[in-house]
């Protein structure tokens, strides 16, 4: 096996080009209570992001250059329902030239996570916009994230360019 770290991070057998399970890896350092304390998530697997800033008022009120858990999620879930929907037109045959999706992901806090709205624009050639949204949707059902958030409602606008 082809592994960054070994027992965790497996994704390719390179004897034989099967895709294997994965495991992507992140942690926090949270230093004092929740209304004044801070802090820091690194994100362990890939380190493709710096360590981020994280505290609740950034969560509740101006992010003040901090992250989120709910921005997380809303970077977890445009990107999973992207590719879930490119490879769902490719394998129908009206592979994308283009798509551009945001998550919106609100939080209310003493009730949690409320709702995730996807906004999907694409250019996809030889498809028509009601194959268009027919396709969104079922990604939007089908991507591994929507699946992982179930509790949560999830809605979804979708577009040609």
């Amino acid at each position: 096996m082809v592994s960054v770290n070994p027992g965790r991070h497996q994704n390719r057998d390179a004897t034989k080009g099967m895709t294997v399970a994965t495991t992507r890896s992140a942690h926090t350092v949270w230093e004092g209570n929740l209304l004044e304390g801070n802090g820091v998530v690194t994100f362990d697997t890939s380190g493709a992001i710096s360590e981020q800033p994280v505290t609740w008022a950034a969560r509740t009120q101006e992010p003040g250059g901090k992250t989120s858990p709910e921005e997380l999620i809303a970077a977890a879930h445009s990107s999973c329902f992207s590719m879930a929907f490119s490879h769902a037109l490719a394998q129908a045959g009206t592979p994308p030239t283009k798509l551009v999706t945001s998550a919106d992901v609100t939080f209310q806090p003493g009730e949690g996570i409320t709702g995730i709205h996807l906004t999907v624009e694409g250019t996809v050639p030889g498809l028509d916009d009601d194959a268009f949204v027919a396709a969104a949707e079922d990604a939007k059902v089908n991507c591994p994230v929507s699946q992982a958030l179930k509790a949560v409602p999830i809605t979804l606008s979708a577009k040609l360019a």
